[in-house]
């Protein structure tokens, strides 16, 4: 069967022989060690992908996909604007809202949080927030009962619980024969619902009514929230509300109100993916010191090819088929490894937690008592990609460095 010559002659030098054993040696620790570089890379990507998705669900479970409001806080006539645009594309669902800050106390205990009004047979259309309630239910919230449902870590921060009074205080202020008063109104804790994030120890819900009659709004809310077919076509909707609803009318979508934070999130994988990228390219230095070696091992096998008619192009082809052949075995072996602990990692933790009675990760701090992991294939190519290209890149230089050896000098003793 026909081989090319560079081809045969770079896989007989991949093999040990008794007198470069130590060269080989030097071969297979690059090996190691570009196998495990991609095997970490992996996993650490997929475990980032895995908080990522977490917090995204726990976040986007609740903020709105789509808001809106109007210039000046306060919306107009929402029922008619809800009629309007539910007959657009790609919008399944609206509920007004009333937002605004308020200070709440409870036996001596104060805390600061949202004050959020909702209306309860729609709120349901838009947030998966009624099935959160862990006590109580969003049917408690009747108007002009002035119910409140807490957050847990909220009720927990004032101590109180279901059938306690809580007072809020709100910043508008009403004129009395005593001068001018902070709004404030005693609400009776209904509920408590629990999300397992921020939401938890910041927000309070009322009925809308209750809502607007404290902070002095009437019938008009803060915003009309829309819940999407998809929401990351959040953009698209924007842009369509924009054409299509007069200039008074301002619109924003989940991307816009935490845009930071997901820029943050993005930059800290790709720094990462950078600095774990060096475990690679020190790996893929071994391989090119090997190489050399190697080269300057071989120096009298060189000689004799180019005496009998190898060019310098087949001398380099030789030792690049050496190079990527250890390059492309290490970088399976790394993809194969860190396919598998990505797959297994949440298993595997949960494993050495139970065995020694310890608890890596605290969801008071992180939200989740467990190490989440998806295995995304786009990652998978481009660090499998990344480790073959660095691998590549390391026997250019021997190869050019063994094409330019003499064969009268490298023959010279032997």
């Amino acid at each position: 069967m026909f081989k090319p010559l560079a081809l045969f002659i770079g896989l007989r030098y991949t093999r040990a022989h008794k007198r470069n054993h130590f060269i080989s040696f030097i071969s297979l620790v690059s090996v190691m060690g570009i196998a495990l570089g991609v095997a970490v890379l992996i996993t650490v990507l997929s475990v980032m992908n895995g908080f990522d998705q977490q917090i995204k669900t726990r976040i986007l479970s609740m903020v709105p996909q789509v808001t809106v409001s109007q210039w000046g806080g306060q919306l107009q006539d929402w029922q008619g604007l809800a009629a309007q645009i539910k007959g657009q594309p790609n919008i399944v669902g609206a509920a007004p809202v009333i937002q605004g800050q308020a200070m709440m106390s409870h036996g001596g205990m104060t805390a600061f949080g949202m004050l959020q009004g909702i209306d309860p047979t729609l709120e349901n259309q838009v947030s998966p927030i009624g099935s959160k309630v862990t006590v109580g239910s969003l049917n408690d919230l009747v108007a002009g009962q002035y119910h409140i449902i807490l957050g847990q870590d909220l009720a927990s921060s004032l101590g109180v619980t279901i059938g306690d009074k809580v007072t809020v205080y709100v910043p508008k202020t009403t004129m009395s024969i005593a001068g001018i008063l902070p709004r404030l109104k005693q609400f009776t804790v209904t509920g408590i619902f629990v999300t397992g994030y921020q939401y938890d120890s910041t927000y309070a819900l009322v009925n809308i009514k209750d809502a607007g009659n404290l902070l002095i709004m009437g019938n008009n809310v803060s915003g009309l929230q829309l819940k999407l077919s998809d929401l990351f076509l959040a953009p698209q909707v924007v842009a369509n509300l924009n054409n299509s609803l007069p200039s008074s009318y301002q619109t924003f979508s989940w991307i816009d109100e935490n845009s930071n934070f997901f820029q943050a999130l993005a930059m800290e994988k790709l720094m990462m993916f950078l600095i774990l990228v060096l475990i690679i390219a020190v790996a893929a230095f071994n391989m090119l010191s090997s190489l050399v070696m190697m080269v300057t091992d071989k120096q009298s096998d060189i000689a004799i090819l180019r005496t009998i008619g190898a060019s310098s192009k087949t001398i380099i082809a030789i030792f690049m088929v050496q190079g990527s052949l250890t390059g492309l075995f290490g970088t399976l072996l790394g993809t194969f490894l860190g396919v598998v602990l990505s797959l297994n990692i949440t298993a595997l933790v949960n494993q050495i937690q139970n065995l020694f009675h310890v608890q890596f990760l605290n969801s008071s701090v992180y939200y989740i008592n467990f190490l989440p992991s998806e295995l995304v294939p786009s990652d998978v190519i481009h660090v499998s990609l990344v480790a073959f290209g660095l691998s590549l890149l390391a026997t250019i230089y021997p190869a050019w460095r063994a094409s330019k050896i003499k064969p009268a000098e490298a023959l010279r003793y032997e």
